[in-house]
């Protein structure tokens, strides 16, 4: 998969088969109008393309809606690299190519600039000035331009019943199997490992706080998780495995949230490091003790459970 930051820089193609959005997450959904795509192409001799945003629209059309994302641009471009694509498109969206009519989308960006001899659209998709464009829009100019468009019927995407928005939820609830179900993939964070106040280690739990990289990436739900985490300087050695505790830590009653990692039999010196933390399962909700003691104990049995629930992974 080739991938070009711009429409100017992508060379404009004969045959390209497109579709176009922000594909947040790479999910099942997603992989249904991309397999298509993908198939479209293969049939036809031609290249598909994806023609998607940085940063998210709603970022710059709704900056107070504090929307937080699924992937961020360099996850992103991983998994859509799984799928199969020929070719990606990852165009700056700023207010004023907002302002763009849907028929300059269409006859400038997408004939002009990609050479779009079909599209193949998500149901109900719409794009342009004011959300203007539609299918039936994309039909009419088609004719126009020489292109044909495909949508993918309602009733095909309904089948997996997912969108960003539901797995968005779903790691705000701290529910991460339903999150993975929906994505096809445990959900992943990274972040360098940053000094916290190391009462882990007084109760022989000691932990690796992380301090996420991007800003905008969604942070699970409170609660305790079975992860597996990857050293980004070794990114070719296998995963660790551990537990990891997001909240405020009330036993303590700092008031702070945090990201924190225990690996498991695992004593190196990390700090500064970036880790990749996979999140496997949910293990419990975040709990308040009487005293460290009775924190300590439940630990225990997270780690037990953690343990046990990434072996049926392995």
């Amino acid at each position: 998969m080739k991938v070009y930051y711009s429409i100017d820089e992508f060379p404009r193609s004969e045959n390209a088969v497109l579709t176009t959005g922000t594909f947040d997450g790479v999910h099942y959904g997603h992989r249904i109008i991309l397999d298509r795509l993908n198939r479209v192409a293969e049939s036809t001799g031609g290249e598909s393309v994806l023609l998607t945003f940085n940063p998210h629209p709603r970022m710059v059309l709704r900056p107070n809606d504090n929307i937080k994302l699924l992937s961020t641009l360099d996850e992103k471009i991983v998994q859509l690299k799984k799928t199969g694509l020929n070719h990606l498109i990852v165009h700056p969206f700023t207010m004023a190519f907002s302002q763009m009519t849907s028929n300059d989308f269409i006859r400038k960006q997408l004939v002009e600039g990609i050479g779009a001899k079909k599209l193949v659209i998500g149901y109900d998709h719409h794009f342009g000035r004011n959300r203007e464009g539609s299918f039936e829009h994309l039909k009419q100019h088609g004719q126009d331009y020489g292109f044909s468009v495909e949508e993918i019927p309602a009733q095909e995407l309904d089948e997996v019943a997912v969108s960003s928005t539901k797995i968005r939820n779903a790691l705000t609830d701290g529910n991460v199997e339903r999150a993975a179900k929906w994505l096809g993939y445990h959900y992943t964070l990274s972040g360098k490992v940053v000094k916290g106040n190391q009462i882990g280690r007084n109760i022989s739990f000691p932990t690796a706080n992380i301090l996420v990289s991007d800003l905008n990436k969604l942070i699970p739900g409170n609660g305790v998780f079975a992860v597996t985490a990857r050293r980004h300087n070794r990114i070719e050695e296998p995963p660790l495995k551990g537990m990891c505790n997001i909240g405020e830590k009330p036993t303590i009653g700092d008031g702070f949230r945090t990201i924190e990692v225990h690996l498991f039999d695992f004593d190196d010196n990390i700090y500064g490091e970036s880790l990749e933390i996979t999140f496997v399962k949910t293990l419990r909700k975040e709990t308040k003790f009487s005293n460290l003691d009775a924190l300590k104990q439940q630990l225990e049995k997270d780690k037990e459970n953690a343990v046990r629930e990434l072996e049926k992974q392995a």
